[in-house]
């Protein structure tokens, strides 16, 4: 018997113009790695807004990925961000608004509506979650950041999870010099 699929999800939102006033375009995106015996089998995801934020957007990735993952029973799943408020958001403030009745010390929370739909779906699922640091040296980072990216400037979703073009995308990324072993 094989041991159950290991997954990891490696996400990053866009927000063109974010903090600008007017309408900023945004877009959400991520890949799914999932290991079994037979390697690692890779899907990507995307989402985008017409008009939103960078936290808002981070939010969607979370909530489109479990959403996307979790149609099939309960996961367990590694969450990688570099989103600051994403990761200590759902490590240490989550439990702490909803003790509060989804308030903040200081008042009103933001996105509230956003947090509870992705605190259902950490209950029905098994998630860690991880903080890395954005546009370091970590190719999966900058491939999510890609595909968000990508989702902000075209207003495009994916649609559920696709085949991933990670490989390729990382090949081109070699051949101009980066990400090299």
């Amino acid at each position: 018997m094989g041991h159950a699929p290991r997954m990891v999800v490696h996400a990053d939102e866009a927000c063109l113009g974010n903090g600008r006033e007017g309408s900023n375009p945004g877009g959400a995106g991520g890949m799914v790695e999932i290991a079994d015996d037979g390697g690692v089998r890779r899907r990507d995801y995307f989402v985008s807004e017409p008009a939103t934020t960078n936290n808002k957007m981070a939010l969607r990735s979370a909530i489109t990925a479990l959403e996307l993952l979790g149609a099939t029973g309960r996961q367990r799943l590694e969450f990688v961000s570099d989103s600051t408020y994403l990761v200590k958001g759902a490590k240490e403030w989550l439990p702490r608004w909803r003790a509060r009745g989804w308030r903040r010390k200081e008042g009103e929370l933001q996105n509230v509506e956003l947090w509870q739909r992705l605190a259902e779906l950490i209950d029905a699922n098994d998630v860690t979650w991880k903080w890395v640091r954005g546009h370091a040296d970590n190719p999966r980072n900058a491939y999510a950041d890609h595909l968000a990216t990508s989702a902000a400037r075209d207003q495009t979703a994916s649609g559920g999870l696709i085949e991933s073009n990670y490989e390729t995308w990382l090949a081109a990324e070699q051949a101009k010099g980066n990400f090299t072993a």
